[in-house]
């Protein structure tokens, strides 16, 4: 109680002491947690980033109070503290970085740029809480280094773009290089780098603008001195300091493009010394004199005539020029009475024949030029020698050729003459018109005649040219397939041909074919009691070569153990001499079967023969393969034949003897006792004894050695009778035509076997489309016969009975048809057609008609069936002779009515059935009645003083009566040479238009007035003619306007421009006359009109640069008076060219070369390595094609892209490391965007499959790795379509390319040869294909494929096996090791086990306490 008491005395003290100090310490604390300084209530500081940790961020937080013991009136935490920066000194109110393990940086991909913390600061004394906030500011450090978004960059120039030109505006946007430093230091100037591997490509580009990094041409490009420069591009920061500036740099790829600065050269090309320019070239050709040119055309230019433009790698194709050929001149100077050149094609011909006493050769100047007006031509000359008249016709120094070609021989080798292959065979062929020889004397001209084979064209060709030929292979040959080839060549100077000569080409064997056993592997047992030289197996095998190539050696390569040996030549196995075999042993030989071919030809195979070795012989009785045999055989089977092999088997090869022990009562069987094969020895009869029950022994002779079998034999009955027809029925039937199911008769058969051997059934063998038979022989029409088309048909009838091979007996009936009438007659002619004059008297008989009728009975009569005919033609009702009832004129007729189709028809004697109806057409041709009559009397035209040849002055125009498409109304026009010599010297008129032009250039006086007389004619029988004068008068110069410019340039206009936009304006002037234009060539299409009055062209039609890309166009001007009055006068100066391009607009998207691409990646492929090359192309022009390329991919699960694809090049390049992810795949989508990407887009498919060693195959081939790289896409082409051969589409990709690795381990490297990795995925799955699947592929045509290598290869080489990879085989090997420790393995795991129980039991027991 007294404690409770001073409990409570003790807390009322302690409640007045507190009331009395609170409102002290409240005035004391008010001051507490402020700041103590002025300013902004936040703290801001800042600090460059990567300071070291530790660094001072505040020194003094200025906060009132004291915040350590003793006197605390305040303590102070952090808050807000992302990631921990920072660390507070509560005592020292002071902040510090805290980057223990890591970098404080600003820059991607932490991007701190501002810590923002709080301190707080709980008043100790009242308990109030005051947030101070403190803003970190991190200052940028120039640490980074610009980086370029591309590993390298490409730029295509053609080598005519003028200097000055941006030619590479790439690095814009974020494509160039980029800093992720901020301000100064994160911006990028470019530079070029001096390359000391390419001093050139530093004075051939500047940079335009160093902020943006265009690129422009300072010297001018030449594509045939270089096509490929690498600029260094250098870019760097832009850091106050210079000397803390970072650079990066890359390489900018220049490609020239080739472009139409070189004309054309004429092939052969010799080059001169070590110089770019030609040997002047001499084409040569030979003709008979007096030949018809149709014989000889085109005539045969050795070589041939033949220019390419310089330029030959202008891009696109479509934009490469054109050759035109041209004879410039020549001597003598009439060659162009006697020869012509193609312009396209260079094709020379003769126009008439030549006499040889008045020519002997002509020389000329050929000149060829770019059809699109390129300045520089190029010459050849042209020799042409005439020989004598043909009249001697060629032959063979040779009766006959033997000739010899290895099997092996590539597609375009050449036959050899000898059996070593060291000469080439030669054929000579001569003419004596060419090149008369003496005895012994050697050709020296081409005789130029073709030689062609009568056989074998698609295997041999012989070379065109040349006085020797040589015979070339097509395609490759193959011995075992055909060993020789005979055939006859004949040879033809075009008008004469040769004696035909024999030419046999003996197909050499090449070492193709491998020694083949019958089988893989063997099994043999021997006993223990064999002697030494006795035979184990007798091995063979084949091989389809010949010689050395196909004699085989037999050779044991292991396990024999030196028991046994083997006959190198026959392949016999044998006891090896001194040998006691052991029971229970066994043997694993492997015998190697090679050919004798040299040693890098050989090839090889192997057999494993097994050989079990058994304890001595007479331990075990013969056994019968069965111990039951069944057996069926027919009573007709011939006494002596063999039933049965029941050879029994005895282990220890002891004669046996065979017989037959119960079950033959009669004999009827024989046993062979030591051959135990069972015959026939009686006839067999089924109806006596249908079956037997045999028991047979076999019996090696020792006690105990007797087995014995059972033989079941069933006797099968015989089909031994033919069915046999009735005779006494009617053979001979007939039948009405036009009915179907009409009986027509019957048969009857019968047959005395029993069962179905005696069941007898009917059939048709002859017309079973007309007629049916039933089960019971009767014969019925099927169809509506016709005695017209066939009047009796023969039916052979067939009686067979039901047996399993049924006998069978024919009868053959007649059955004629009967007539109806049911056939209208009928028209020899649909349709006649007859001309007839006009004015042909009446009564003139004009036409006979002529009708058939097919039946039996007929008397035809005709009539005209249209009624109008009737009052014009008339017919004989019984001869049908048409005639005419009066004279008819063809121009009262007109033209409509010159023509007259009518209907007759033909009535046979009963008229019940529709008369035979023809057309008869009726022609009444015309007599030339008519004169051409000129539409006017008198014409008159206009010239000018220099008018040139070909001017058109007026159009004469007469018109003929006669009617119209025939020739008497075809009006053609000649000048009269007779009435104007002098102008008909100088004009001339078009034949057919009547156009009047000037027939040379003019220079004539002013004023002049020509009279020209031109004749107007038809070509009627007889031809009529008229005349009509034309005046030509000589205009004054003043009225003829002058253009301003003889050419105008205008600028280029956009495809897209709408029609009606001007183009530009042409102007002429002349004195006191106003000037109309017109357009008058150029404008076929129509794309183009002129305003008449001012000389403003506009587009009339929508343009289309991809179809034309320029324009042409030729303007005249004339005065409009002389306009009015349909008097033009065409000169030099009132004519002028004008020249429009067409400026190219992006209207076509990109095209992709395949809508599938595959490639594939290895599980080890290192990032960014290129996987595939994406190409599309686009019709448009300039930056309208150039690519940008883009992917649509699936990210990863990591979030990552797989692949990337270079943006400008189209190379598609791995992004992640693939481990683990064989027989995956990706499927992914690429865009190419014209313009650099901002234009059209396409897209196609991507699919990568990933892949390892173990889908590879390493073709090995003689050749070095640059040979193989050099030839690498050839190369894979020709295995990629062995493949699809297999799996279509599939598609084969090379993983590396290196020398031959062989030795242990494959450490050795061979650099004269070469390994091919590649490996093959199939389109189906996206996957590879498995490696022993492309190893069957390939390796099973290795011959076929070395001859498609051996172009590329070069001579000799080939491949020399297929393997797998190096990694495959060190599996393999290690896996074979494994198994030879085996033992050892599991010896040392039980001994771990043992020792390592009772630790675990200790363990266990110490867990437990």
């Amino acid at each position: 109680m007294r404690r409770a008491l001073w409990l409570v005395r003790s807390l009322e003290i302690g409640i007045v002491l507190l009331s009395i100090i609170l409102p002290y310490i409240r005035a004391q604390g008010a001051e507490e947690c402020k700041l103590y300084r002025t300013g902004p209530p936040a703290t801001i500081v800042t600090i460059d980033e990567e300071s070291p940790n530790g660094t001072v961020l505040v020194e003094n937080m200025q906060i009132n109070g004291r915040a350590q013991d003793p006197g605390r009136t305040i303590s102070l935490t952090l808050l807000g503290n992302y990631d921990y920066w920072v660390i507070l000194d509560p005592i020292l109110q002071r902040l510090y970085l805290n980057s223990t393990g890591r970098v404080l940086d600003r820059d991607p991909p932490r991007y701190i740029t501002t810590i923002v913390v709080q301190v707080q600061c709980i008043n100790e004394l009242v308990g109030t809480v005051i947030l101070h906030e403190v803003r970190i500011v991190v200052r940028d450090r120039n640490d980074n280094t610009p980086q370029f978004q591309q590993p390298r960059y490409y730029v295509a120039v053609n080598e005519l773009t003028p200097v000055g030109t941006t030619i590479f505006t790439g690095f814009s946007g974020n494509n160039g290089a980029t800093d992720i430093d901020d301000g100064p230091n994160g911006q990028i100037e470019y530079g070029i780098q001096y390359n000391p591997n390419d001093p050139l490509s530093n004075r051939t580009v500047q940079v335009a603008s160093t902020l943006s990094g265009n690129i422009v041409l300072a010297e001018r490009l030449n594509y045939e001195e270089r096509t490929r420069y690498l600029i260094i591009v250098q870019a760097n920061d832009r850091a106050p300091y210079p000397a803390s500036r970072h650079t990066a740099t890359t390489t900018l790829t220049l490609d020239v493009l080739d472009g139409d600065d070189l004309g054309p050269m004429f092939l052969p090309c010799v080059l001169v010394n070590n110089t770019r320019d030609c040997s002047p070239v001499i084409y040569h050709a030979v003709i008979p004199e007096l030949i018809d040119p149709s014989k000889l055309n085109p005539l045969n230019v050795s070589p041939p005539i033949r220019a390419v433009d310089q330029d030959r790698n202008i891009q696109p194709p479509s934009d490469r020029p054109g050759i035109l050929y041209f004879i410039l001149v020549g001597q003598p100077a009439v060659y162009p009475e006697f020869f012509s050149l193609n312009r396209t094609t260079a094709e020379l011909r003769l126009l008439r024949p030549v006499r040889r006493d008045l020519y002997q050769s002509f020389n000329l100047v050929i000149k060829a030029e770019q059809d699109n007006g390129h300045p520089l031509p190029a010459f050849a000359d042209l020799r042409i020698e005439v020989l004598d008249e043909n009249n001697q016709a060629p032959y063979f120094q040779q009766p006959s050729y033997q000739g010899f070609i290895s099997e092996s021989a590539p597609v375009g080798g050449t036959v050899s003459g000898r059996t070593n292959l060291t000469a080439p065979l030669a054929i000579i062929a001569l003419d004596n018109d060419i090149e008369e020889l003496q005895p012994g004397a050697v050709p020296n001209k081409d005789p130029q005649v073709k030689i062609t084979l009568s056989d074998y064209n698609t295997v041999f060709s012989i070379t065109p040219t040349g006085i020797t030929r040589y015979l070339l292979l097509l395609r490759p040959v193959d011995r075992e397939m055909q060993t020789n080839y005979t055939f006859t060549m004949v040879a033809s100077d075009g008008v004469q041909q040769s004696v035909p000569v024999t030419v046999n080409i003996l197909v050499i064997d090449a070492n193709d074919n491998t020694p083949t056993f019958s089988q893989v592997s063997y099994n043999i047992e021997v006993f223990t009691n064999m002697q030494a030289g006795e035979t184990v197996i007798q091995l063979t095998a084949q091989d389809s070569d010949e010689g050395l190539n196909g004699l085989v050696t037999y050779t044991i390569l292991a396990g024999d153990q030196g028991h046994f040996v083997i006959s190198n030549r026959t392949g016999r196995i044998t006891i090896a001499p001194g040998v006691n075999l052991s029971v229970g042993r066994s043997y694993a030989l492997t015998v190697r079967a090679a050919d004798n071919a040299p040693e890098a030809e050989r090839r090889s195979s192997i057999a494993t023969v097994y050989i079990e070795v058994l304890p001595p012989n007479n331990q075990s009785p013969p056994r019968f393969p069965l111990t039951v045999y069944n057996l069926e055989i027919s009573e007709a089977m011939r006494i002596g034949a063999i039933l049965l092999n029941l050879q029994a088997i005895d282990r220890e090869l002891d004669p046996i003897t065979y017989r037959i022990l119960s079950g033959d009562p009669q004999q009827m069987f024989n046993l062979s006792q030591t051959i135990g094969l069972l015959f026939l020895a009686k006839a067999l009869d089924r109806e006596t004894i249908d079956q037997y029950r045999l028991i047979v022994t076999a019996s090696d002779g020792h006690p105990g050695g007797t087995s014995t079998a059972t033989v079941s034999v069933v006797v099968t009955d015989v089909n031994d009778s033919d069915p046999t027809f009735d005779l006494t029925l009617p053979r001979n039937l007939t039948v009405q035509e036009e009915r179907a199911n009409l009986s027509v008769g019957q048969v009857r058969a019968s047959d005395p076997d029993a069962g179905l051997n005696g069941l007898v059934r009917y059939r048709l063998l002859t017309h079973t489309s007309l007629f049916s038979i039933n089960a019971n022989g009767s014969i019925f029409t099927a169809v509506p016969l016709d005695r017209e088309t066939q009047s009796q048909y023969e039916v052979v009838v067939e009686a067979s009975d039901g047996a399993v091979d049924p006998r069978r007996t024919t009868l053959t009936l007649l059955v004629r048809v009967s007539d109806i009438n049911d056939n209208s007659p009928v028209f020899s002619q649909p349709f006649y057609v007859v001309n007839v004059p006009e004015n042909t008297p009446a009564g003139t008989v004009i036409l006979r008609l002529n009708a058939t009728d097919e039946d039996l009975i007929s008397n035809i009569t005709y009539t005209i069936r249209t009624e109008a005919a009737r009052q014009l033609f008339a017919v004989d009702r019984i001869t049908g002779a048409l005639s005419v009832l009066q004279s008819l004129d063809f121009e009262a007729l007109g033209r409509d009515g010159a023509n007259y189709t009518f209907q007759v028809e033909a009535l046979d004697y009963e008229g019940v059935l529709p008369p035979g109806i023809a057309t008869v057409t009726v022609r009444i041709t015309d007599v030339n009645d008519y004169t051409p009559v000129f539409v006017r009397p008198l014409y008159k035209g206009m010239v000018a003083p220099n008018a040139e040849k070909g001017t058109l002055i007026t159009t004469v125009f007469a018109t003929d009566q006669d009617p119209p498409g025939t020739p008497a109304s075809r009006v053609r026009y000649r000048v009269d040479q007779e009435q104007s010599p002098y102008s008909g010297r100088i004009f001339d008129v078009d034949d057919t238009s009547g156009r009047v032009i000037t027939k040379v250039n003019l220079n004539e006086e002013p004023s002049t007035t020509f009279r020209l007389i031109v004749i107007a004619f038809d070509e009627g029988e007889p031809v009529k003619m008229n005349t009509t004068l034309v005046e030509i008068t000589v205009l004054q110069p003043s009225r003829i306007p002058i253009f301003t410019e003889e050419e105008y340039w205008f600028s280029p206009v956009s495809e897209n421009a709408p029609i009606g936009q001007a183009v530009g304006m042409v102007l002429a002037a002349a004195a006191n006359t106003t000037v109309f234009y017109s357009i008058v060539g150029g404008n076929q299409g129509g794309e183009f009109r002129v305003d008449n009055r001012t000389g403003m062209i506009y587009t009339a039609k929508l343009l289309d640069y991809e179809t034309r890309i320029s324009y042409e166009l030729r303007l005249q001007a004339d005065s409009l008076v002389l306009v009015l009055a349909n008097l033009r006068v065409p000169s030099k100066t009132n004519t002028a060219k004008v020249f429009i391009n067409v400026q190219d607009e992006n209207d076509h998207p990109p095209m992709f070369t395949e809508s599938l691409y595959i490639g594939g990646v290895t599980e080890d492929t290192k990032t960014f390595t290129s996987v595939l090359k994406i190409i599309a192309t686009d019709i448009d022009t300039g930056n309208y094609s150039k690519m940008a390329y883009r992917l649509i991919i699936p990210p990863t699960p990591e979030g990552q892209d797989s692949f990337v694809i270079e943006q400008y090049t189209g190379f598609i390049k791995s992004a992640i490391m693939y481990r683990n992810m064989r027989r995956s795949y990706f499927k992914f989508e690429v865009i190419a965007t014209d313009d650099y990407g901002k234009g059209l887009s396409n897209s196609a498919g991507v699919v990568v499959s990933v892949v390892n060693a173990l889908d590879m195959q390493v073709v090995v081939s003689n050749v070095p790795p640059t040979v193989v790289e050099e030839n690498k896409e050839q190369l894979v082409r020709i295995l990629e379509r062995y493949v699809q051969d297999q799996i279509p589409g599939a598609k084969v990709i090379v993983e590396s390319i290196g020398p031959r690795r062989h030795g242990e381990g494959y450490s050795l490297e061979d650099y004269s040869k070469s390994d091919l990795q590649v490996y093959a995925i199939d389109p189906l799955t996206n996957r590879a294909i498995s490696r022993q699947e492309l190893f069957k592929f390939l390796d099973g045509k290795i011959l076929d494929i070395n001859k498609e290598f051996q172009p590329y290869l070069g001579e000799g080489g080939r491949i020399l096996e297929i393997r797998s990879p190096d990694i495959v085989a060190t599996v393999k090997k290690a896996a074979q090791a494994v198994g030879y420790t085996e033992g050892a393995l599991l010896a040392l795991a039980i001994i771990i086990i043992l020792c390592c129980i009772p630790a675990i039991l200790i363990i266990m027991i110490t867990y437990k306490q």
